[in-house]
């Protein structure tokens, strides 16, 4: 596999040289930041092409928003439709629907490792969620957990109206473990299972303060990221900050991957400032699961590492409190 990685990352150094050559990247060399939604594109298809199973790679329409809708991310002064990035791998037909969903600061190739197994019983179906990855990247102007859970939540059943889906299996990693979990509390009718892996935002501040948080956020480093923090300052602006340095930055963290990851991080920010209105410093969800495990009505299944940076016990807590199967 690590051959192949770095067969994979020599055939996206050829590519640019190529293009380079025919000018066409021209323009990315004169920006801050050398990224487009056409990069992290052919990046993803250099990832995936480590990936077996064959695929369909789309750009699945939203459209502007649902009648009616008051969500941010529906206004476009030029009534802009959206588009969420989808990727669709081969399987038998009468094989089950597994849409999977990523987590923070994710997309939809970091699953690449998994496709391949999944794909031999399930069709699976793995999506950039709006404002990440190659999909739509909106101006984000949500100012309420309200807003900020819709933007994700409503994209989300446009999406799903768009591929005419139901009765499928929904699969969330971390944050995206909460999203679907929004989801499926909303939109019940339309699953058939839930699959949360070390999913995020179960527990509150409130639920599961720890001593060594109350003394850390009271010296002055924890201040300073308390306040960058609630001034929605995340990771990908320091990436960005570096401009042309960045890639440097990003492959000596992320190895193999660094192409397509470096370009799904930078590109322009929107879903990732979701953070501060969705978690509490700490990664608190500000509108814990937890509190609407009575609501549950889909069958689920918890998924944690051994060493999981997610804390298990807010799930462990709220499965107390539900009704459906798990």
């Amino acid at each position: 596999m690590a051959e192949e990685i770095r067969n994979a990352e020599m055939g996206s150094a050829t590519a640019t040289a190529t293009a380079a050559k025919k000018g066409s990247l021209w323009p990315s060399v004169l920006r801050w930041i050398p990224t487009s939604t056409d990069h992290i594109i052919a990046a993803e298809k250099r990832l995936l092409s480590l990936v077996k199973t064959p695929y369909v790679q789309e750009k699945v329409d939203i459209g502007s928003g649902p009648p009616g809708s008051k969500i941010r991310w529906f206004r476009s002064k030029s009534n802009e439709s959206r588009f969420i990035n989808t990727v669709t791998f081969d399987a038998k037909d009468d094989s089950p629907t597994l849409v999977m969903v990523h987590g923070y600061g994710n997309s939809q190739g970091f699953f690449f490792r998994n496709f391949d197994a999944l794909a031999k019983r399930f069709r699976v179906i793995a999506v950039d969620q709006l404002g990440w990855g190659g999909s739509s990247r909106p101006d984000f102007t949500c100012k309420s957990t309200e807003e900020t859970e819709a933007w994700f939540i409503d994209s989300f059943e446009e999406w799903r109206k768009a591929k005419n889906l139901s009765n499928f299996i929904l699969l969330g990693h971390s944050f995206g473990g909460y999203v679907a979990a929004k989801y499926a509390l909303k939109h019940p009718e339309h699953i058939q299972h839930l699959i949360l892996v070390g999913p995020a935002g179960f527990s509150s501040e409130s639920d599961a303060k720890s001593e060594a948080l109350i003394r850390f956020r009271a010296t002055w480093k924890g201040a300073i990221l308390n306040h960058l923090w609630e001034s929605n300052f995340t990771p990908m602006k320091i990436i960005r900050g570096l401009g042309p340095w960045g890639p440097n930055l990003v492959r000596r963290y992320t190895s193999a991957r660094f192409d397509y990851a470096y370009h799904t991080l930078v590109a322009k920010a929107s879903g990732e400032l979701c953070l501060k209105h969705i978690f509490s410093f700490g990664a608190f969800a500000r509108m814990p699961l937890l509190h609407s495990a009575s609501e549950w009505k889909v069958p689920t299944t918890f998924i944690y590492g051994y060493q999981d940076w997610m804390n298990y016990e807010g799930a462990q807590e709220a499965r107390k409190h539900m009704t459906s199967p798990l």
